[in-house]
């Protein structure tokens, strides 16, 4: 149980947190702070913050556990904003979906209060943003990874690995760089994807034709073409040379469709197909990592 919640960021991710902090009875109070002051006075009608602060050290004030769920190219000013009030016994951890540069603003912003900081990333999330969207089973049953430094305070992992659980999540660690490597082939470069296939469509003159046309499956491909614009433009440019690098990946696989096709190789093209049919049908959401042996 925590004495009080300090919520930086109360969008969907942090309302959700505070929300399923509440309903698991683990936090007796919440106090808000959000760049935007009608984000605060709504997430405190909502129901989700209990208290709001006007700034981001003051709604860490007081608090045993502290959740960064801002943009994460905000994370070094926010920690900076706070990094005074940071103890050993405060639990501080954000929800951003690249790691590793997380992780360098935390050293360059925090320094000897490094150790209480725990960078989490939940697999979860939805293509709309806003306090109104919060959901208090945005968590349940999902991945979140954890990517503690070498100075992570070990009562602190567990401290963090015990919230989560509570929330009914899958809890797992790997290192910063092993995350976002891992993260820009099967998050980031997907959305890319989805990015790159509207503006393709779009750019086209008869757009709106093709739209019209379109259906389920479309829907689908493209459905995370609808996230927020400022969010991935921080993850992609964060991530960059990650992302890149499975771009080159793809474009190779595109590449070796493109040449079956051209080349009318019906049995290579079946192949192809049917490789990435099985792998797909067999795919299970949040299915335990093979451990390879090295």
């Amino acid at each position: 149980m925590f004495e009080q919640l300090g919520l930086i960021g109360c969008g969907l991710m942090g309302g959700s947190f505070a929300l399923a902090l509440k309903k698991a009875g683990l936090v007796k109070r919440v106090v808000g702070y959000s760049k935007s002051p009608s984000t605060t006075d709504r997430a405190r009608q909502l129901g989700v913050i209990d208290i709001e602060a006007p700034s981001a050290l003051l709604a860490a004030a007081g608090a045993d556990i502290v959740l960064l769920a801002v943009p994460v190219a905000a994370t070094e000013s926010t920690l900076k904003a706070i990094k005074h009030l940071v103890t050993p016994q405060m639990l501080l951890m954000d929800v951003g979906s690249t790691k590793a540069d997380v992780v360098q603003a935390a050293r360059r912003a925090l320094r000897d209060q490094i150790g209480s900081f725990v960078p989490a990333h939940p697999i979860t999330g939805r293509e709309v943003s806003g306090v109104e969207h919060a959901d208090v089973d945005l968590y349940t049953g999902r991945q979140v990874i954890l990517t503690p430094t070498e100075r992570t305070l070990t009562a602190q992992l567990h401290r963090a690995e015990e919230v989560w659980r509570a929330l009914g999540c899958h809890v797992s660690s790997m290192s910063p760089e092993a995350h976002d490597a891992s993260f820009a082939a099967v998050s980031h470069l997907p959305h890319m994807l989805a990015f790159a296939m509207i503006s393709g469509i779009t750019a086209q003159p008869n757009a709106d034709e093709l739209l019209a046309l379109a259906g389920p499956g479309f829907r689908d491909f493209t459905r995370i073409a609808a996230s927020d614009p400022k969010m991935w433009r921080d993850i992609l440019r964060a991530n960059r040379d990650e992302v890149l690098a499975q771009s080159r990946v793809f474009k190779q696989a595109l590449q070796t469709l493109e040449e079956a096709i051209q080349a009318d190789n019906d049995q290579a093209l079946e192949d192809l197909i049917t490789l990435a049919s099985h792998t797909r049908a067999h795919w299970r959401m949040g299915a335990p990592r093979k451990h390879k042996d090295h």
